[in-house]
């Protein structure tokens, strides 16, 4: 029996070839905020692969003067496939129109069209949001508060406000702030926004420092010197700084009952006295039986990186 052999049939070397994986997808994000706008490219694991920065005048920078640092970080982006670039920006932005609309401190930052430059400089899809409302969602995606619907991010220091994702949505209304402006002493000091007894001006580092100043501790004023100290008087006045700042969060756990409040910036130095205190003051404040106890964590991630992860959490969301 005469076998017939199958003709040759030669494969195209391309063909041959085991297919090229896909480029693994990388997430941009910056941060601008008064004097300094930082920038940097992430894993959709949330690992900082890149980042710089560029500083300003706060005070008597031009809109030029920004243009010119938003393109020196916008540099970081060139030879990544970013799938787009979340800006965290501090005060009042609107998201819809990509632009920031007001800072107290950067008069230059007043209407600044940041997702346009960006966009312009980098060919890529940009979205703004506030920084504080930004931090939820970098806990959301790649902190304590993944698998959660409803919890709070709260950023302590210099800066103070919340952002709160409520049944998968962060509350971001048109013209809503942070939270650092909320009324919590009507007879209070004149805030830089020019109200009176806004909770920034009880529960940020400035009063901090003024407090233990006035209190005869001396010039070594950081939350994490008066908690090194261990002596009486210094830790009233972290106390005191525990209970001002839990003071604007007893209104969101009134609001929105979220159940989580993640403690990101200063808060980390306070130590555990400082968590507990805070946790306690929310949990008093729980309005009927049966609702979840508040829970008081503090976030992981390093200072300069929160707002960068809510940036890239931004990205993510609208992939």
């Amino acid at each position: 029996m005469v076998h017939e052999r199958s003709p040759l049939r030669l494969v195209p070397e391309a063909a041959q070839r085991p297919p090229t994986p896909p480029a693994p997808r990388r997430l941009g994000a910056v941060e601008l905020v008064p004097g300094r706008i930082g920038a940097a490219v992430l894993s959709t694991a949330g690992q900082v692969l890149d980042r710089t920065e560029s500083r300003y005048d706060a005070a008597g920078a031009t809109p030029a003067d920004i243009d010119r640092a938003l393109a020196q970080v916008a540099g970081v982006f060139a030879g990544h496939e970013v799938q787009g670039i979340g800006v965290a920006a501090a005060g009042l932005v609107d998201p819809l129109a990509g632009l920031i609309l007001e800072v107290n401190d950067v008069p230059a930052l007043h209407g600044y069209p940041v997702t346009e430059r960006l966009a312009a400089l980098t060919g890529t899809g940009v979205r703004v949001e506030h920084r504080a409302r930004l931090q939820v969602l970098g806990d959301r995606w790649f902190g304590a508060g993944r698998g959660r619907r409803t919890f709070a991010s709260v950023s302590t220091g210099e800066v103070l406000g919340v952002g709160v994702l409520y049944d998968g949505d962060v509350l971001a209304p048109p013209g809503g702030r942070s939270g650092a402006h909320m009324t919590v002493s009507a007879s209070g000091e004149r805030c830089t926004c020019g109200n009176r007894g806004c909770w920034k001006t009880l529960a940020t580092t400035g009063w901090l420092r003024a407090r233990a100043r006035a209190a005869g501790l001396g010039e070594e004023t950081s939350l994490a010197a008066l908690v090194r100290r261990d002596d009486a008087l210094a830790g009233q006045v972290v106390e005191e700084y525990a209970h001002n700042l839990a003071l604007g969060l007893v209104n969101v756990q009134q609001l929105f009952a979220p159940g989580l409040f993640i403690l990101h910036g200063e808060a980390r130095e306070g130590g555990e006295r400082f968590r507990t205190v805070v946790e306690e003051r929310l949990r008093d404040a729980v309005a009927f039986a049966g609702a979840e106890l508040p829970r008081v964590l503090v976030g992981a991630a390093a200072v300069d990186d929160v707002a960068l992860l809510g940036g890239a959490g931004l990205v993510l969301s609208h992939l």
